[in-house]
């Protein structure tokens, strides 16, 4: 091999810069989701417990829409990656309008299936709940289903831009949003006294708007990648084919993921309010330690794809590498602090005695696994997807959730008396057995072989 060649399978596809630029925005935007997530429910709670119970109802159906939505551009985003390492950007950009008029053509077809069944839906899901709880269920959902068509849009272009390894208009156009939800909560809520038809309505208008800034934006022709008239009805059904290989398992696996923590909620709902009261607030904790990693997962799909895509196999194994030491770092400078801080963080909610030593422990015990084990169990099979090998880590998913985090949250909980101990012990040892799964299936390289494009 000549000196130039092997120069060549060392030098970088990426420089630090790049990574840089394409990371911190994507953890920006992460932290800004959950810290607006927040505000939200505050805000909605000045109109009363109904309307809480309404829109966490609602939030819990629309977050299994919007998990169809992001395995889409999932799967988009790993198809354009993927060409634009191969320096394809025609058939990029014809993958992007394919992504578009999917994504788009599937929230219209929800929202008119769902609007007139909207109410036996929630009924269905939930069983027999306070009729005011029902009422403002269904005007909740009617303004979240109109929107469907305008998240879609918004998702689709945000994740080809991150595919371009633009990570920073997702950020600006998502923090746009959440500045005018939360205006238009206040506006809506306080000043018309519109109850939860005024917190849908402000989500409603953040979506409109955030999808018409995005769309204008992917149709400029100095983007790596553009979508070249957006308004033209297109249909290629082998690059559609080629983003549902990829997004369909992704979105099963997130839907089954889903459920799976829905059934194991059930079960807490079973050890009384304390309990209830302490895991709710342990769960808002515990999202903050992720939220670096959760950045890291999507550049990753951006950074292995483009890697294969440039047929360097062996790139994307030492950007994996990197990826992975990045997520370990950053998750323990979140996670070092929470754990000596948790009691006096828990103190901020105003709990019982009873519910803040419980939420306390349960928090340090989070603290722990995230910093050890969570990484390799969520980080590394983002490498897997960007590589095309989906049906490997739906698999592992759907075993590992239904035999380990619903079966030994079930044993330790109720047969072992662990309580909502148990559940928590059940997740660990969920993410500790998918763990060695993608472990042992990132070190022998099979995913490297496979094909998208």
């Amino acid at each position: 091999m000549s000196r130039s060649s092997h120069h060549s399978l060392r030098e970088p596809l990426f420089s630090r810069k790049f990574l840089f630029m394409l990371i911190v925005p994507l953890i920006a935007e992460q932290f800004l989701a959950i810290t607006i997530g927040m505000v939200d429910t505050m805000m909605v709670a000045s109109v009363g417990e109904a309307a809480v119970g309404a829109v966490s109802i609602v939030d819990s159906i629309s977050h299994l829409m919007v998990q169809l939505f992001a395995s889409f551009a999932t799967g988009g985003a790993v198809v354009a990656s993927q060409y634009l390492g191969r320096k394809d950007q025609v058939s990029a950009n014809e993958s992007a309008k394919q992504l578009f008029i999917l994504s788009l053509s599937v929230a219209t077809l929800l929202l008119i299936l769902c609007m007139p069944i909207r109410k036996n839906i929630i009924s269905f899901i939930f069983g027999s709940i306070e009729a005011d709880v029902l009422q403002n269920s269904t005007v909740y959902f009617s303004y979240i289903l109109l929107s469907l068509p305008f998240l879609a849009s918004y998702n689709a272009c945000a994740a080809l831009f991150r595919s371009m390894g633009n990570s920073k208009v997702s950020l600006i156009v998502s923090t746009l949003m959440n500045i005018t939800n939360i205006v238009g909560n206040a506006y809506f809520i306080f000043t018309l006294k519109m109850g939860v038809a005024g917190a849908g309505l402000a989500t409603l208008l953040s979506r409109m708007l955030a999808a018409t800034i995005m769309i204008i934006l992917i149709s400029n022709k100095n983007n790596i990648i553009f979508i070249h008239k957006i308004w033209k009805f297109e249909w290629h059904w082998h690059k559609v084919k080629k983003i549902l290989q990829i997004g369909i398992p992704t979105g099963i696996e997130g839907s089954i993921f889903h459920i799976g923590r829905l059934m194991v909620q059930s079960f807490i709902a079973s050890f009384g309010t304390v309990a209830l009261a302490a895991n709710a607030i342990s769960n808002s904790v515990a999202s903050l330690a992720n939220i670096p990693g959760r950045g890291i997962n999507m550049a990753s799909i951006t950074i292995i794809g483009q890697s294969l895509g440039a047929k360097r196999p062996e790139m994307a194994t030492f950007y994996g590498k990197r990826l992975l030491f990045m997520a370990y770092v950053s998750i323990a400078l979140i996670t070092i602090p929470l754990f000596i801080l948790a009691p006096s963080v828990v103190q901020i909610f105003n709990l019982s005695a009873e519910a803040t030593i419980l939420a306390s422990n349960i928090i340090r015990t989070a603290m722990v696994a995230s910093t050890l084990i969570w990484p390799f169990s969520f980080t590394i099979p983002n490498f897997l997807r960007a590589a095309g090998d989906v049906k490997y880590t739906m698999v592992v998913s759907m075993f590992s959730m239904w035999v380990f985090r619903v079966g030994s949250s079930y044993v330790l909980s109720f047969y072992l008396g662990f309580g909502v101990y148990g559940v928590w012990f059940g997740m660990y040892i969920d993410w500790l057995c998918r763990g060695i799964f993608y472990i042992i299936r990132f070190s022998r390289g099979k995913w490297k072989t496979k094909k998208v494009i």
